[in-house]
């Protein structure tokens, strides 16, 4: 009778033959994404573009595939390369990642155009330590680039991975204080050869085989390798430390209707949450603090009727805004604000939760008009 390895055996298992199972498992059964090439032509000596893994790097971070794509082929039909990033208008990219959602990611993505250009003639640096040199590219992107683009022997560590490694390993130790020692696992399973696909193959096995809820462990390819299946615990790993619970914050946000369906609006700062974003005037609440959640915070008289509620969750927090809706003149905008017609208002840089307030006043507002 075949007996079965403990977990502490499985901490020594043959880490070549698992690089090797997985990257025959991804030539077989990668995704297909519009940022990613191929391996068979990889393995011709084909390199992806630079310019589209950190594009796509930049856009999936706290965000899912499928919302990325149709936000990154349009970043790459209106700006197909970094040159052309680079100098576009900074309020024309902000719209156009709107409702991606952390924007100060678009800000950093802008900046970091301008600096590949201005500093390095238009190319992208090919080590992780030159890549963290420019804004908005910290540990986890420096890996992924400088391994996807470049085929630098990089350790890249992403969500899918941890989850992986973990159920790999069994490792005890609850996130985020794992970190270390999963890095430390991959980096003693990285392969001499193709590391950019080995890398792409951890992140697709974590997000079709190695699933958080019922993982499909009998199409794994490194099931036979895999301690957490030995122990019939998958499903227990990652173990997470306790989260705190967020608090929830109040405000109230006014929508001015002129009569010809216009909306008022105005820019938030450039620094702090949502920077730079278009929004609807609110009462001044933050993350720390509270706003006003009556009329006495709107931004001039009127008969302002209210239209419920939203509710919009943060990393931090969530906010609960109530929503009023006045109907108003055709009056010169205040400073610092403007009006934007109906046809125009689908395409400002407006945040999801500021498009659910102007949802709740006018459905259907937010939404692109037909021509």
């Amino acid at each position: 009778m075949t007996q079965r390895m403990t977990a502490e055996e499985w901490s020594v298992a043959d880490e070549p033959s698992i690089a090797e199972a997985l990257l025959a498992w991804y030539d077989r059964h990668h995704r297909r994404l519009p940022w990613r090439m191929p391996p068979d032509l990889i393995r011709q000596g084909r390199r992806p573009d630079p310019y589209r893994v950190w594009l796509s790097e930049i856009m999936l971070q706290q965000t899912t595939v499928g919302a990325v794509k149709p936000y990154f082929e349009k970043f790459l039909e209106r700006w197909p390369t970094v040159e052309a990033l680079a100098a576009a208008e900074t309020d024309d990219v902000m719209k156009a990642w709107a409702g991606l959602g952390y924007y100060s990611r678009a800000r950093n993505l802008k900046k970091c155009a301008e600096a590949v250009v201005e500093l390095h003639g238009g190319k992208f640096p090919d080590t992780e330590a030159r890549l963290k040199d420019l804004p908005g590219i910290g540990d986890y992107t420096a890996a992924a680039i400088a391994a996807i683009a470049f085929n630098s022997p990089a350790a890249v560590v992403d969500g899918n991975v941890e989850r992986v490694i973990t159920r790999l390993r069994a490792i005890e130790t609850p996130l985020p204080a794992a970190k270390p020692e999963i890095r430390a696992v991959v980096e003693n399973l990285l392969p001499d050869a193709r590391p950019g696909d080995f890398a792409q193959a951890m992140m697709d096995l974590g997000a079709t085989i190695c699933t958080p809820r019922r993982p499909s462990c009998i199409l794994c390819p490194v099931a036979k390798d895999c301690a957490a299946r030995a122990l019939k615990a998958q499903e227990r790993f990652p173990i997470k430390a306790p989260k705190a619970d967020k608090p929830l914050r109040q405000g109230a946000a006014f929508i001015a209707v002129r009569s010809d369906g216009a909306v008022l609006l105005r820019q938030r700062p450039e620094k702090g949450l949502l920077g730079g974003m278009t929004e609807v005037p609110t009462s001044a609440w933050t993350a720390r603090q509270d706003g006003e959640r009556d009329i006495s915070a709107a931004p001039f008289p009127g008969s302002w009727k209210s239209c419920g509620a939203v509710t919009h969750v943060f990393t931090h927090f969530a906010l609960n805004l109530f929503v009023f809706r006045a109907e108003v003149p055709a009056i010169e905008a205040p400073a610092g604000h403007w009006w934007s017609r109906p046809a125009e208002l689908h395409g400002e840089a407006l945040p999801t939760v500021m498009k659910k307030a102007i949802e709740a006043a006018i459905p259907g507002a937010t939404k692109a008009r037909r021509p």
